[in-house]
């Protein structure tokens, strides 16, 4: 009777071990199965990028007056016939951007020295430091394009060059570098009273 029991019990444990196995396969067969649908049916998106150039500078330049200009640009193309425009050719752009002119100086061109309660500062030449477009700042008031003479992308590059320097040449011609010079003096006066008692020195700004 015990051995009865006893082989009754081997046949329900080898049964056990039967139907956990293939309960098991069943479920690894499930998690493969959901595994290999949700890699056939994501969306696919590729993006590749090359670094053509990077570079690292010690700048030591010191910007002290900025110039914010706003410029309207109107860009043009069309085709011609011995001088003579060709209707439905014409292709015109109107809009403005906000160019931003730094000038400053070289900071580590400083040249400064003490004689007895005197100070000489000696400044390199103020220049524009950097002329860049505010992209965000873009405003379109006209444009029509035709399929016959469209704008290209070179004159459309040429056309912002141009947009630059004509704001920097009008920040200039409104005395940006003076503003730029008296600044930089009021700046590095506060740097040399941290040091000096202006009371007592005197600070001479000269060019170099």
């Amino acid at each position: 009777m015990s051995e009865q029991n006893e082989s009754v019990q081997k046949q329900k444990t080898s049964y056990f071990k039967k139907y956990l196995t293939k309960k098991l396969v069943a479920v690894l067969c499930g998690v493969l199965l959901l595994a290999v649908i949700g890699l056939g049916v994501k969306s696919h998106f590729s993006s590749r990028n090359q670094t053509t150039q990077i570079g690292f500078e010690n700048i030591g330049e010191l910007a002290t007056q900025s110039a914010y200009c706003t410029q309207v640009s109107v860009t043009e193309a069309s085709r011609e016939l011995f001088g003579v425009t060709i209707p439905f050719t014409q292709s015109k752009s109107i809009y403005s951007y906000d160019v931003i002119i730094k000038a400053g100086l070289d900071f580590s061109e400083i040249q400064w020295a003490v004689e007895d309660t005197a100070i000489t500062v000696k400044l390199p030449e103020i220049r524009v430091l950097s002329n860049e477009i505010d992209l965000d700042s873009f405003q379109l008031y006209h444009e029509s394009e035709s399929i016959f003479r469209p704008i290209t992308l070179e004159e459309n590059n040429a056309a912002m060059a141009d947009l630059k320097q004509t704001a920097q040449e009008n920040a200039l011609a409104n005395g940006l570098l003076e503003e730029a010079r008296a600044n930089a003096e009021s700046i590095l006066t506060g740097f040399f009273a941290q040091v000096y008692d202006l009371e007592t020195y005197t600070l001479d700004f000269v060019d170099q």
